[in-house]
């Protein structure tokens, strides 16, 4: 049966669009998908914005997501304007937002999740490959007119990457919102160390595994379960579904697992636009950032935003941003788009006197290059007696030693004189001894208000994030020579080279990319740790605003005991500076505008 019978025969024509529930896509191998899509009621050709991801097409955003629903539309209640918002769903456009400008939206539930049957792979080989078949098919329907853009937030954003290197020919654009293009080095491991957010983030995806039927939500607009429709026992789920958990673990390094699961951005060539969060720490700013920078497409560009990794992608800026890219390279609309500045960047400012978890304002601002060009690289020497963070270089060597597995040393600038933008990547230099054969190494740029309080932000995933994060297993130190540059270190994370207890060693720390602007009469640190970071100030455990505990790093938590055992990461670690051991911090100063 064509798409155009099932249209006549099960599609209703409701709320100005025509939808069809559970479109069926078969794979090659045999295994059927399922789809939802949403079209222009009128008979025609139309672009497509397809998603392909395993949170179940059916949930509604509102019912399994209320707490994140209810501070969004608090903070922008113009997002409920103009839709009846019924098919809101989780890091998804919303087709009535879409539809009536003449798109066709899809929404497909990747193999073993949702609707969609199959054994389920997260982050895997097998489902790029589904991804491209489903592309392939959409551009080929009698509704389609050959034009296919990817869309949609984290999961959905990290697969476009992969999908569009493997260049299927209906792909004509991708809008990449807030998602990794390297697992390895941006999801599950952390300059080497493993990130726990696995852990927490697969059993809250059970509930959407197909298969669950019954026992989970159902799909408001239909009432069928969004993950059935057959409801299966839980050791029959579990053997449904790849234990990603055991397979990350057992490949701590960048082996041929891992490279398998890097997006080969320089075969990247369709027109895109990488949305990035300044507060992503962990996973929703540094893969989008090297999306941009490494892939080989001519048409493309950057986007950084604050506050939730999903707020602005349904906010009136957010969705005008992305129809005017579609309606570029999907519809060949003249709307001067080929004008739009390569980099738009909503540059981050602390509002002077607020204390605690705060949002700041936002400045809009276009650029034409990544880092900017008029960045003055600037090296904050570490100097160990005292603490401090100077410009000048130290002259005489000492250590500081901290608990390797504690809280570690904060090296602390003298009072800036004047408002001091700082917006880009950094990256520290540090010469380090352990008294064992290894030491995590937790990298934390801070700003303290004059009265001592320390200034953080709405992030991606915490609502009380810093400044910027970076992190590295010391054994992990090999650059990649090629790839590396001064302010973004590239680790080649593929030997491990355990360390000689009490010998120095000059490691390079990558530090994700930031961007604030810090008052005058304000101090900039950095800190050193041997564990995650911990904001120091007051939490309200009520603050529904994330599904994870805001203690600074959301769900990117670094405290796997498998992975860190306590004999190898436990013991004491020495920080030098001065003299042969020049540790400094390096920041992107931005000059103020003549």
């Amino acid at each position: 049966m064509s798409i155009t019978e099932v249209n006549k025969v099960d599609a209703e024509v409701i709320d100005g669009m025509r939808i069809g529930w559970d479109i069926p896509i078969r794979m090659s191998d045999g295994i059927i998908l399922r789809a939802d899509i949403f079209q222009p009621p009128e008979e025609g050709r139309y672009p497509v914005i397809l998603s392909y991801g395993c949170y179940a097409k059916g949930l509604s955003f509102q019912e399994a997501y209320a707490g994140q629903w209810d501070v969004m539309t608090r903070d922008f209640p113009e997002i409920k304007d103009g839709t009846t918002n019924k098919y809101q769903c989780w890091e998804v456009v919303d087709p009535e937002c879409w539809v009536p400008d003449g798109y066709v939206v899809i929404r497909v539930d990747s193999r073993g999740a949702g609707r969609s049957e199959g054994v389920q792979s997260v982050w895997s080989e097998q489902e790029i490959q589904d991804y491209y078949e489903c592309i392939e098919w959409a551009g080929e329907q009698a509704w389609s007119n050959g034009n296919v853009g990817l869309h949609g937030i984290s999961y959905y954003g990290a697969n476009q990457w992969h999908v569009a290197a493997m260049q299927p020919p209906y792909l004509k654009a991708i809008i990449p919102w807030e998602g990794t293009s390297d697992w390895y080095r941006e999801v599950f491991y952390h300059g080497g160390i493993r990130s726990g957010f696995l852990d927490r983030w697969l059993p809250r995806q059970l509930a959407m595994q197909h298969g669950y039927g019954e026992r989970g939500r159902k799909n408001p607009n239909t009432g069928v379960p969004v993950a059935g429709p057959e409801t299966l026992t839980d050791e029959a789920l579990a053997l449904n579904r790849v234990d990603k958990v055991a397979e990350v673990r057992a490949h701590p390094l960048a082996d041929d697992y891992n490279n398998a699961l890097v997006a080969d951005l320089s075969k990247v060539t369709v027109p895109l636009l990488s949305a990035a969060n300044w507060g992503g720490q962990g996973l929703h700013l540094r893969g989008n950032i090297e999306g941009y920078t490494q892939a080989a497409s001519e048409n493309k560009w950057l986007e950084v935003h604050g506050l939730e990794h999903w707020t602005h992608y349904y906010t009136p800026y957010g969705v005008d941003l992305q129809k005017r890219f579609f309606d570029h390279f999907l519809r060949g609309v003249d709307n001067g788009w080929d004008k739009q500045p390569r980099i738009s960047l909503q540059v981050r400012h602390i509002d002077a006197g607020a204390k605690g978890s705060i949002a700041g304002r936002f400045v809009q601002r276009g650029e034409h290059a990544w880092p900017l060009e008029r960045t003055q690289w600037t090296r904050f020497h570490l100097q160990a007696n005292g603490a401090r963070l100077q410009a000048e270089q130290v002259d005489t060597d000492a250590y500081l030693e901290y608990d390797a597995m504690g809280a570690g040393v904060t090296f602390t600038s003298p009072a800036l004189e004047n408002d001091t933008e700082i917006t880009g990547p950094l990256a520290a230099k540090l010469f380090i001894s352990s008294s064992t054969t290894d030491a995590d190494l937790f990298l934390v740029v801070r700003v303290f208000d004059p009265n001592g309080d320390e200034v953080v932000f709405r992030g991606a995933m915490d609502v009380h994030t810093p400044v910027a994060q970076g992190w590295l297993r010391a054994s992990h130190r090999r650059l990649d020579t090629h790839r590396s540059q001064p302010y973004r270190p590239y680790h080649q994370h593929t030997v491990k080279e355990p360390l000689t207890p009490g010998d120095i060693y000059e490691v390079d720390v990558e530090i994700w990319p930031t961007s604030v602007v810090v008052p005058a009469g304000y101090r900039v640190a950095l800190t050193v740790r041997g564990k995650d970071y911990e904001y120091e100030g007051e939490i309200d455990p009520s603050d529904t605003t994330h599904r994870y505990p805001s203690r600074g790093v959301g769900p990117f938590v670094h405290n796997d005991p498998l992975d860190r055992p306590a004999d190898v990461f436990g013991g004491m670690v020495r920080l030098h500076t001065g003299g042969d051991y020049q540790s400094y911090l390096l920041m992107p100063v931005i000059p103020a505008a003549e």
